[in-house]
């Protein structure tokens, strides 16, 4: 199997389980319904900052990541802890993605949440593959784009994220500190987390400008002269 299948591979088994859930993970929308009838909240950017803080807490508590990845069956050579990561960071971000009004389910939807595992990478990848787009427009170009186009994306962010298994080393070496292991690995995890959620926040809750209403013909813009 080929780096680009591998990549391909990975890519959608970590939205198949952060878009599905995995027990004792509910579904993406499942999460955003819980802070959407949530009343505390007064909108949707306070929910959806409430979500980030969280799941980031979650992340940080090492051992809970670690579990999850316990109950993981990787497709590939990925550390289970890293995996259960990438799961709970795509979970968000379709989360997220959910609050806003978006399916997570929607092929385009998967690859924006695919994208906001990579944070500020997000745009080279986009490059990469010739989307010329920015980060705020990339919901609305994302959904008329072909099928093929949308895999490319996915397969050039699953070509990253196995980048990082290698550099995860040190991360994974320091869980067997007895202190300093947890503190280290969970702060990376949290700051990941938060991350993606930042990331998703502006990819899904971007709102295109309003376009100028035309003037009728034969009318032209007058100004009022100062008094």
């Amino acid at each position: 199997m080929g780096d680009d299948s591998r990549a391909t591979k990975l890519a959608n088994w970590i939205t198949d389980k952060a878009v599905a859930g995995i027990p004792p993970l509910s579904p993406a929308a499942a999460l955003a319904l819980e802070y959407q009838i949530d009343k505390r909240y007064r909108n949707d950017d306070e929910r959806i900052e409430a979500l980030i803080n969280c799941e980031a807490k979650k992340s940080f508590t090492s051992g809970f990541v670690t579990g999850l990845g316990g109950l993981l069956t990787l497709p590939l050579a990925v550390p289970s802890a890293l995996g259960a990561a990438w799961v709970l960071q795509a979970r968000l971000a379709g989360a997220i993605a959910a609050i806003y009004g978006h399916d997570p389910k929607a092929p385009h939807n998967r690859t924006l949440i695919l994208l906001s595992l990579l944070g500020d990478s997000s745009a080279a990848v986009l490059k990469d593959v010739q989307a010329d787009v920015g980060r705020k427009l990339a919901i609305n170009v994302l959904a008329r784009l072909p099928a093929v186009v949308l895999r490319q994306i996915n397969r050039r962010v699953g070509l990253r994220l196995m980048a990082r298994v290698g550099g995860r080393g040190a991360i994974t070496l320091s869980r067997a500190l007895p202190l300093f292991g947890g503190v280290i690995s969970g702060g990376f995890d949290a700051y990941s987390c938060r991350k993606t959620g930042q990331t998703a926040k502006e990819l899904f809750g971007a709102k295109p400008k309003a376009s100028p209403k035309p003037r009728k013909p034969g009318t032209r813009k007058t100004s009022v002269a100062a008094t």
